[in-house]
């Protein structure tokens, strides 16, 4: 059955979306293998469909998320700013006539701020990212398996698992950090996988991040990683709580904030960006 598709990136973070409201697909983690392919597909970082919630739930669409290698995963903060803008503006379910929009992640349901450009379309969202987890069992990683090859790093969860390793500016340009990130991926620490992230510090307000996704390897954003970034740039006292971090796709604005109605809550602002629609002949 041919499905329509819209290519979306949030900072060249790619992925196919498909309007699950309409187009419910049978096997998506296989679909995803088809056509994230780039060169025997569409090409991507990976599926994500947004469709109705869940029933019970109160939330205006709800996001499932597929990497490459079809593995399923619990959130992407690049993906869900453009699942907002899919939302709006094509007018998926039940699209909000008032802010925010409320998006059922498998970390949850997440509350997006947005603004809107000349045409009326989304162009910057701010997701509440709500609270890192912080507790090793819980991301999951298992401490009695860290060993030398993980010094430095510190873990998050943002809904999904984050390890993030502070380096030196030449490190984040080296020929073989490419095997570092497959190497931590895969690390026996992690029962689930992990996000890698090796970040230069260039100031308490900025820093620039290498990404390698598990089940896609490197991107050029992780909207999620550059919030677990954020958390653990704090923790190790190397940056503000306020900070621009330079992806290889763009700049991400990240707050993580103290006090307040949102104390310990993350927000990401970053831009979503569609690309093509067409049809998959299935």
């Amino acid at each position: 059955m041919p499905i329509p598709f819209t290519k979306m990136h949030g900072l060249g973070n790619d992925y196919v979306y498909v309007d699950g409201f309409t187009h419910p697909l049978a096997d998506p983690a296989a679909l995803a293998v088809t056509l994230a392919n780039r060169n025997f597909g569409i090409g991507g970082d990976g599926l994500i469909l947004a469709m109705p919630p869940e029933p019970g739930v109160d939330a205006h669409a709800r996001m499932r998320m597929f990497n490459a290698d079809g593995s399923e995963s619990e959130m992407c903060g690049n993906g869900i700013r453009c699942v907002c803008k899919l939302v709006h503006d094509h007018g998926l379910g039940d699209a909000p006539t008032a802010k925010p929009m409320l998006i059922q992640t498998g970390n949850g349901v997440l509350s997006l701020d947005y603004t809107l450009d000349a045409q009326g379309k989304v162009d910057q969202v701010t997701v509440d990212m709500g609270q890192p987890i912080l507790d090793l069992p819980a991301i999951p990683v298992d401490p009695a398996h860290i060993d030398s090859a993980l010094d430095g790093f510190r873990y998050v969860s943002m809904g999904n698992p984050h390890a993030v390793g502070f380096v030196d500016a030449d490190a984040l340009t080296a020929p073989d950090r490419a095997q570092r990130g497959a190497a931590i991926e895969t690390h026996r620490a992690f029962p689930n996988r992990i996000n890698a992230h090796l970040v230069y510090v260039r100031s308490p307000t900025e820093v620039a991040v290498y990404h390698w996704e598990r089940g896609s390897g490197a991107t050029l954003a992780c909207g999620t990683g550059a919030c677990a970034v954020a958390v653990a740039g704090v923790l190790a006292g190397l940056t503000h709580r306020t900070i621009t971090a330079h992806l290889p796709g763009g700049p991400l604005e990240l707050e993580w904030r103290e006090g307040g109605p949102h104390d310990n809550h993350v927000f990401m602002t970053g831009p979503a960006t569609e690309v093509f629609t067409g049809v998959w002949p299935g």
